[in-house]
């Protein structure tokens, strides 16, 4: 008979085809330079979430005999969206620090134009700016993105195993071991 598999090893094609996803979407928006576009980054969200109910679903149909509970479901997502922002961060890193290190300029000065649209005082803004420039650097910005990814997937997958769930009658649809 069938086992149930690790969710770490069921979920690793899942976890790389959202990374994938992921890094053809940023390199899509890079090239059509919209790599600082809020409404491009609020659009993958929702790209995102319908990736992931996917990927979930599909690891309860193939893995879990059709049926998943919430907390399961959760840690899929979970799993997935650890995988994605691994992959991402990777990206992102190699994008700022070797495909175009003007990235950082970039955003420094979208960062500079953002703060004059606000009016702040030219003496504060220049201790923003100072305090931009230290952080906006690759070996920052990847573990930053990790992070706030992971955040987001947390999120998303809280969401996501609400409709993913899917639990049988215990006495009558347990799976034999």
């Amino acid at each position: 008979m069938e086992q149930k598999v690790n969710v770490w090893k069921g979920n690793l094609i899942n976890g790389l085809i959202l990374g994938m996803a992921g890094v053809v979407y940023s390199l899509v928006m890079y090239f059509l330079d919209l790599s600082f576009n809020k409404t491009q980054g609020y659009a993958f969200v929702v790209i995102e979430a319908v990736l992931l109910y996917f990927l979930v679903k599909s690891f309860r149909d193939n893995y879990r005999f059709g049926q998943i509970t919430f907390g399961e479901s959760f840690g899929a997502g979970v799993v997935i969206s650890l995988y994605y922002s691994i992959i991402v961060a990777v990206f992102i890193y190699i994008l700022y620090a070797f495909i175009d290190p003007g990235l950082v300029t970039k955003q420094l000065a979208m960062a500079e134009d953002l703060l004059q649209k606000k009016g702040i005082p030219e003496d504060a803004m220049e201790t923003a700016m100072k305090m931009q420039e230290k952080f906006i650097k690759p070996a920052i910005i990847a573990p930053l993105s990790l992070f706030g990814n992971m955040i987001w997937g947390v999120i998303i997958s809280l969401i996501i195993s609400i409709f993913v769930k899917k639990e049988g009658n215990p006495l009558v649809d347990t799976p034999a071991n």
